[in-house]
């Protein structure tokens, strides 16, 4: 009985043991199995920072670069022409006037040998040369008297003072436009406008008063500025985009709508799509809206949108060197000659039946298609977004007015960049709204080639809103 007791005893022990070491075989593979996914985890994480994202693989600006992207990885394709200007370039230089303002004579009044005088001996004129320079500032006071005359009949009428004039005394038309000139165009400070002002204009204004003249301006120009926005509303095209900018020490955002001829900024606290919506409540419908692939920008109603190729071939950039990825590069090939089909088209071969757009048309579709190795998951993430809005990447080969690219809407919202790189944060969203109004309508000037100060005398002259 007592080896049977025995023999029990050591088979319970023995199965306790297979069982132990059976939960530590699977505790084991588990461990090792959960190690491998973060190794895994890890080298890939690594490989993005062996592969670090600038300028050219990304939406990064070049000021954010460590150092310069490869040459070879740059967007732009070499070109035959030669640094410097263009022939056919026409140049411009400081030209001679006619009819100079001043004229100041040199001529020999004594023989420089002999010490003859020579007043009485007639002159003979030699060479000219002239001198552009600017006269000192002198600031002009006009006063407006208004006076009143007493008709037979007895009644009294009174002249009245000319439209804006309000105060006793206030700064004219044109110290207003110069303070928008130099804050919205020039991007300067306050105070080195107040400077400007003091020491070269001979017209001592405080900062405080500069911010004042800047916010009347704005509402000012609120008639023009809100004319944009309907010009936007029914354009053809538009580019959007938004950029982040410091308001009183917290980040808010600029958002543009911009074509070839119109430019619209706003200001606001959102990056999010309830940012259109408050904009444009009824979308653009009647608008092909361009942007970065911004989530916000393409669930705007519109009649279609284009995606950026420019930010599409960084990215596609940026996966090649991550993974190595066949994919992107395919999808590189087809991006391009996209690029070059649109420099041959016409304008009237737009609405016609394209063999050759047909072509990449269907190629896009099979490289959307393509299987991709699944430890590429930047290739995988782009294919599947790029799938949802296929529609949107060769849009540009169905409208002459539609570009590839969206750099126009870059650089409407730069001008935020470097006016707080010049000027430093905005401390009030009313300075950041007037901002985005004053610069909506000084960009739009520049591309209708006029004169941007004179523009802004005019809306100075104009009765405050």
């Amino acid at each position: 009985m007592a080896k049977c007791s025995t023999r029990k005893e050591l088979l319970v022990i023995n199965i306790e043991l297979k069982l132990r070491i059976e939960n530590l075989e699977t505790l084991f593979n588990k461990v090792i199995t959960e190690k491998d996914i973060t190794i895994a985890n890890l080298i890939s994480e690594l490989a993005q920072y062996r592969i670090p994202k600038n300028s050219g693989n990304s939406s990064l600006p070049p000021s954010s670069d460590f150092a310069p992207p490869k040459r070879n990885q740059s967007l732009r394709e070499k070109s035959d022409n030669h640094p410097g200007g263009q022939e056919g370039h026409q140049g411009h230089t400081l030209q001679i006037k006619e009819q100079p303002d001043v004229v100041v004579k040199y001529s020999p009044y004594k023989c420089s040998k002999c010490g003859m005088d020579l007043a009485d001996v007639p002159e003979i004129f030699v060479d000219r040369r002239q001198v552009v320079d600017i006269p000192p500032v002198q600031v002009i006071y006009t006063e407006h008297r208004v006076y009143k005359k007493t008709c037979c009949c007895g009644h009294i009428t009174e002249g009245t003072f000319p439209n804006g004039i309000k105060a006793p005394i206030q700064y004219g038309s044109n110290v207003e436009a110069m303070t928008v000139y130099m804050h919205s165009r020039q991007y300067m400070p306050y105070e080195r406008m107040a400077e400007y002002f003091r020491y070269v204009m001979n017209l001592p204004v405080s900062q405080g008063t500069l911010n004042n003249i800047v916010h009347r301006f704005a509402e000012k120009a609120s008639p023009v500025y809100n004319a944009i926005k309907a010009a936007i509303e029914q354009a053809e095209y538009a580019g959007s985009d938004e950029t982040g900018g410091k308001v009183n020490g917290k980040k808010h955002w600029f958002w543009t709508w911009q074509n070839d001829k119109l430019t619209f900024i706003i200001h606001s606290k959102s990056r999010g799509f309830e940012t259109i919506e408050m904009t444009f409540p009824d979308g653009l419908p009647n608008t092909i809206l361009g942007s970065d692939r911004w989530a916000a920008q393409l669930k705007c109603i519109a009649k279609e949108h284009q995606i950026c190729l420019a930010h599409l071939l960084r990215d596609l950039n940026y996966i090649e060197q991550l993974h190595g990825s066949q994919w992107a590069t395919d999808l590189k090939v087809i991006v391009k000659e996209a690029l070059e089909l649109k420099e041959q088209l016409q304008d009237i071969d737009y609405p016609l039946p394209n063999p050759a757009r047909d072509a990449l048309e269907n190629r896009l579709q099979k490289v959307l298609e393509q299987p991709i190795p699944a430890d590429h998951s930047k290739a995988i993430t782009l294919q599947k977004s790029l799938t949802k809005i296929q529609q949107h990447i060769l849009q540009f080969l169905y409208h002459a007015f539609v570009p590839a690219d969206n750099n126009g809407s870059e650089r409407a919202v730069r001008n935020v960049k470097v006016k707080q790189k010049v000027s430093g944060q905005f401390k009030s969203e009313e300075g950041a709204d007037d901002f985005a109004v004053n610069r909506s309508i000084i960009d739009t000037a520049i591309k209708a080639g006029k004169d941007v100060f004179n523009e802004l005398v005019m809306i100075a002259k104009a009765a405050p809103a």
